[in-house]
């Protein structure tokens, strides 16, 4: 396995392509081109999957939720990649069925049967079961639940640890060839009309500087700030960033399914088994930017995430039933 941070010798060697960012983007590209013969070098300042990509829902999804902004040619490409993931890398993708309330006031069971439809044909499904209706009050998918409820849907996802997916996809590119230098912080680019040159800082040691016939930028929340090594920055952002938070608490159901629950400003909240003896509550979205430092959930997103576990399940959790929590 070729991941490398002797940044000294990475210098004497022109790459074809050269990736910078070691999140699930990063690596998944350094992993294709690895694998379609070009000589591929991908640098990350910290270590693989340290900032966004270990603080997701732990989901490979289609992205139910975009049905309604029409994205249907997103959602498609997102179920096709789901089924391919689920085939190549069951040893950290699992199937995972998820458990949707019918709840007065939000949106109505036959907007959701219309979605599951869709969300179950829209692309080829080979693996997973399709989506069915429940009787809440006869079953165990219901048994948490409040006694208002008395209508669902359970419709199939996956559940993926994310971080070990990104070292994954890095390990299968080093494999076919990609060199991985983690620790490893891109300072500077310059292009000429052939190739791009590139300065590398390593956490211990000397920089060097590198070259590469191509480049791409999967550097995610800091991504602008290599447009601008690029001489590309404008005075607006590209990005508008946007923190997650999720919280952890003592399992609240039985049972290895998930619950997807609406709330009432129109986002979607899971609820979702982990590690065992635990349940995972996410996600909040608040606009952020880099200058705040590393995201932290806040007061009002942890009591955003009770209330509307609250408004759901039998068993209530307040702020001091959190064990943990992350965002990203």
């Amino acid at each position: 396995m070729n991941l490398n941070t002797e940044t000294a010798r990475l210098g004497n060697e022109t790459y074809d392509l050269l990736v910078i960012g070691g999140g699930i983007n990063g690596v998944g590209i350094a992993r294709d081109a690895a694998g379609r013969g070009l000589k591929t070098l991908l640098c990350e300042t910290g270590d693989l999957a340290s900032a966004t990509s270990s603080a997701s829902s732990k989901l490979i999804h289609g992205g139910l939720r975009y049905l309604e902004s029409y994205e249907f040619k997103l959602v498609r490409h997102a179920l096709a990649e789901r089924e391919v993931l689920l085939r190549i890398a069951p040893h950290v993708i699992t199937p995972l069925r998820f458990v949707l309330p019918v709840d007065a006031g939000m949106r109505p069971a036959w907007m959701l049967r219309i979605g599951l439809f869709l969300y179950d044909h829209l692309a080829r499904r080979a693996i997973l079961p399709g989506t069915k209706r429940l009787d809440l009050r006869n079953c165990i998918q219901g048994a948490p639940l409040q006694k208002r409820l008395e209508t669902g849907f359970e419709y199939s996802d996956c559940w993926a640890d994310d971080a070990r997916l990104v070292v994954l996809n890095a390990m299968d590119a080093a494999q076919r060839g990609a060199t991985i230098a983690t620790r490893t912080k891109c300072v500077a680019l310059d292009r000429s009309a052939e190739k791009w040159t590139a300065t590398l800082q390593p956490e211990n040691g000397p920089s060097t500087r590198v070259t590469a016939r191509m480049l791409v930028n999967a550097a995610g929340p800091w991504v602008d700030e290599i447009m601008g090594q690029m001489g590309r920055r404008s005075n607006r952002p590209n990005l508008r960033l946007v923190k997650g938070s999720h919280i952890v608490t003592r399992k609240l159901f039985d049972g290895d399914h998930a619950y997807i629950f609406q709330s009432g400003d129109g986002r979607v909240i899971f609820a979702i088994p982990y590690e065992s003896d635990f349940t995972l509550i996410g996600t909040t979205e608040m606009d952020w930017s880099l200058e705040r430092g590393k995201p932290e959930i806040t007061v009002e997103e942890t009591a955003y995430l009770c209330a509307t576990i609250n408004s759901y399940f039998n068993t209530q959790i307040a702020p001091a039933d959190v064990l943990w929590s992350y965002s990203g």
